[in-house]
C-alpha cells in the first residue's frame, strides 16, 4: 500500500516538475530584458559596455558572422529587439501565456546568442547560452499545463465546448456531422 501511495504522490509531484524551470527562465529573462532597457551604455552603438562594442568584439569568432554583421547595421535597434524579446519571453513564460511560443522565442534568442556571443567559449560548456537553449526545450515540448494562463484558457474552452454535454458526446456528434 505504501508503494502505491508513494507512486501516486510522485506522479502528482511530477506534474509540477517543470514549474521551477519555468520560474527560473521567466524571472531570468524578465530581469535580463529590464537590465538591458535600463542600461543606457548597453543600448549605445559604441563605447564600453555597448551592444555595438560587444558585437564588434565577437564578430571574428562567431559561428555566424553574418548574424553579427546584421546586428552591426543597427546595434541600438538590435539591442532593443533583444531586450524587448527577452522581456516578452520572460513574461509569457512566467504567466504561462502562449507558453510554447514564449519558450520557442527564448530558445531562438539563446541559439542566436550561442552562435554569436558564446561561440568562442572553451570548453563549450562554459558558454551559458547553450545551457539556456537546452533548458527551453522541455518547455517547448510540454508548454505550461499547470498554474498558467494557457491552462486556464484551455479549461474555459473545454467548459464551453461541453455546454452541459459530456465532451465525448460532443466529439461523437461532430464525427457524425450532426
Amino acid at each position: 500500500m505504501a508503494g502505491g501511495m508513494s507512486h501516486r504522490v510522485g506522479g502528482d509531484m511530477g506534474r509540477y516538475a517543470l514549474l521551477p524551470l519555468r520560474l527560473f527562465l521567466g524571472i531570468t529573462f524578465v530581469y535580463a530584458g529590464l537590465d538591458k532597457l535600463t542600461d543606457p551604455a548597453f543600448l549605445a552603438s559604441d563605447g564600453q559596455g555597448s551592444i555595438g562594442a560587444l558585437m564588434e568584439s565577437v564578430r571574428d569568432t562567431a559561428a555566424l558572422p553574418g548574424l553579427v554583421d546584421l546586428a552591426l547595421k543597427s546595434p541600438a535597434g538590435f539591442g532593443y529587439a533583444i531586450a524587448f524579446g527577452e522581456l516578452a519571453v520572460g513574461l509569457g513564460t512566467l504567466l504561462g501565456l502562449f507558453a510554447r511560443i514564449a519558450a520557442a522565442g527564448g530558445a531562438l534568442i539563446s541559439l542566436s546568442l550561442w552562435l554569436t556571443v558564446s561561440w568562442a567559449a572553451t570548453p563549450y560548456y562554459y558558454g551559458n547560452d547553450l545551457v539556456y537553449l537546452m533548458a527551453w526545450l522541455p518547455l517547448i515540448l510540454a508548454g505550461a499545463p499547470l498554474l498558467s494562463a494557457d491552462a486556464a484558457l484551455a479549461g474555459r474552452r473545454r467548459g464551453r465546448a461541453r455546454g452541459g454535454v459530456p465532451l465525448s458526446r460532443v466529439a461523437q456528434v461532430a464525427r457524425r456531422g450532426r
